[in-house]
């Protein structure tokens, strides 16, 4: 059985966000996984990326293979150096440690500035009432 972690989209319609999933390579999108190892909301600003290290680290251990964003997640996050520290033997308490400490220094509440077009509104007039609504409080 090829594993994989991948990302599973869930929101609404037009609002996408994803779960980080250890799933089976046969198995669809959005269908059957094994385990949920983090979440990623593009929508947010910035950007929120969660994971769980050391479930992490493990899957990446027994040979899971990230698809592409979740390569591209790991490497901002700092998991893919962690994981080769430690396969030259570093302890995984104190790589897990590491993780939540660089956790703790990311943005607690992200806002989103991305909003979802209205019934029968365009992207663009969606993302110009967001602003000047933003403008509005700053001038506040």
């Amino acid at each position: 059985m090829a594993v994989r972690i991948r990302l599973r989209r869930v929101g609404l319609k037009k609002q996408p966000s994803y779960r980080i999933v250890v799933a089976d390579s046969r198995s669809p999108r959005d269908g059957r996984f094994i385990e949920i190892i983090g979440h990623y909301n593009p929508r947010t600003e910035p950007i929120t990326e969660v994971v769980k290290e050391d479930r992490a680290l493990y899957w990446l251990s027994v040979g899971a293979q990230p698809s592409e964003p979740v390569m591209r997640i790991f490497k901002r996050l700092g998991t893919l150096d962690r994981y080769q520290r430690l396969r030259q033997g570093e302890d995984l308490e104190k790589l897990v440690a590491e993780a939540e400490e660089a956790a703790a220094q990311r943005p607690v509440n992200p806002k989103t500035s991305r909003p979802a077009p209205a019934a029968g509104e365009s992207k663009q007039k969606a993302r110009e009432a967001a602003t000047a609504e933003a403008e509005a409080e700053a001038a506040e």
